[in-house]
């Protein structure tokens, strides 16, 4: 898969306020930042990413997926 395929699906899944992918055709590494991930463990948040990529992390079309998930507020502290 490519990176605009990854992001396109990420981004249809989830309301994202920001979100970076850069990988090298086999490993990713993504930031997503969402209001969705208010109030939840990172687990949480990183399921909500993983399952709008549906099946294509398990039958090995997106083989390993390293993420970064923040809020909105969270996010902006980041970018100081």
């Amino acid at each position: 898969m490519t990176a605009e395929q990854i992001k396109n699906m990420i981004a249809a899944g989830l309301d994202c306020a920001h979100l970076e992918l850069e990988g090298d055709g086999r490993h990713w590494y993504a930031i997503v930042v969402s209001a969705a991930f208010e109030g939840k463990r990172a687990i949480q948040c990183h399921q909500l990413v993983y399952a709008t990529l549906g099946d294509k992390m398990k039958n090995d079309e997106v083989h390993a997926l390293s993420i970064k998930t923040y809020t909105p507020a969270e996010w902006a502290t980041q970018k100081v």
